[in-house]
């Protein structure tokens, strides 16, 4: 029985937000052809094809829609990728996500999303004023309120949701309010990722989060967090919950949180296939779901370069969590960890910090 995620960029590069911050545009820049437009009905039936005639019965199988902002492909395009999947799914069990800004949420799209049980993660920066100023609509204005209304509608449809806030140094510098305002909107679920620099001049990002930052965010929220859980008030923070599973169960719930790079496709609206969304480039291009198997892609990207780690940064020699962490994330590892040459290790740092409470939380859950 195979448990499988596949990303699809159904509406590649693009975007209806100028987020000042984005990853994927930065990724996308430098790229040959930095959008390959909306995914085309013919190249869907293809990638579908080549992901079933792998699949056996009783396999699961999770679609996971992110972009760009994925909602510009359309609700006829994902109207007809499900009915289509209904014809081909045999006994496969499939589910749904979409990563999405929020701003093309509506009644129609929510009936749909409902129908079929998307979970649905949408990207809101907590603080209205650190998303207003990163965040922006084509006329460069501020979309908080836009995306607080699209969580309600979320709600009202009782479509299972989580929150994704892109951590900026601004807005770790605050993780008190952070977590006021986390509680004011009763927020259940959320996922801080960090703010990460551009891939070739990691430097030059106002924005981009950095180890100290890191660890002083997040020990500061690990505290009112351990504060409300103490009490019988529970809140998902996904770096906490990941930390949880792998030390109650040694289950690796987030790609590498434990220094490994878990084998990975992307597959962008042309059917192109990559190892990892950080690397969607041309170099690392592990062929088409349209004309390639699925076999044959998961082989590549287990092997893509992009997966070959660095040697360690000193500090990691004799760090007590080497084997816990392993380095973490190679492209996450200079705006939260430690690269060659620093003498501070933001994730250690936090280790440090928090790990023998959530080793005490991990012993009560049952195995």
């Amino acid at each position: 029985m195979k448990h499988l995620t596949i990303m699809l960029k159904p509406a590649s590069s693009l975007c209806n937000l100028r987020c000042k911050y984005c990853f994927y545009a930065d990724i996308t820049s430098l790229r040959e052809v930095s959008s390959f437009g909306v995914m085309k009905e013919s190249a869907m039936t293809a990638v579908m094809d080549h992901i079933f005639i792998d699949l056996d019965d009783g396999d699961y199988l999770t679609l996971s829609f992110q972009g760009g902002e994925p909602m510009l492909a359309g609700l006829p395009f994902y109207r007809n990728l499900v009915q289509y999947i209904a014809e081909k799914k045999r006994n496969i069990h499939i589910n749904y996500t979409l990563q999405t800004n929020g701003i093309l949420l509506d009644d129609d799209w929510c009936k749909f999303l409902a129908k079929y049980g998307f979970l649905i993660g949408i990207s809101l920066d907590i603080l209205p004023e650190s998303h207003d100023a990163v965040r922006v609509d084509t006329a460069g204005q501020g979309t908080y309120e836009q995306v607080l209304r699209s969580i309600s509608l979320l709600k009202k449809y009782h479509i299972e949701h989580n929150v994704l806030c892109t951590l900026t140094r601004q807005t770790a510098r605050h993780p008190a309010k952070v977590w006021a305002q986390i509680k004011k909107l009763d927020l259940s679920y959320i996922q801080f990722t960090p703010c990460l620099g551009d891939l070739n001049s990691p430097g030059s990002s106002a924005y981009a989060l950095t180890p100290e930052r890191f660890f002083h965010f997040y020990s500061d929220l690990f505290d009112l967090w351990y504060r409300d859980f103490a009490t019988g008030n529970y809140r998902s923070i996904k770096l906490f919950d990941d930390l949880l599973q792998l030390l109650a169960k040694g289950l690796v719930t987030s790609c590498g949180i434990s220094g490994y790079c878990q084998p990975q496709i992307v597959v962008e609206a042309d059917g192109s296939a990559y190892p990892c969304d950080f690397y969607c480039l041309d170099q690392f291009r592990l062929g088409s779901l349209v004309s390639d198997s699925l076999r044959t892609i998961y082989e590549k990207s287990a092997v893509s370069p992009c997966k070959v780690r660095d040697l360690l940064p000193e500090l990691c020699s004799a760090c007590q969590y080497r084997k816990f962490c392993g380095g973490g994330c190679k492209r996450m590892q200079r705006e939260t960890a430690c690269m060659p040459g620093d003498t501070f290790c933001g994730y250690q740092a936090f280790l440090d910090h928090a790990l023998r409470p959530l080793m005490q939380i991990a012993a009560g859950i049952p195995g």
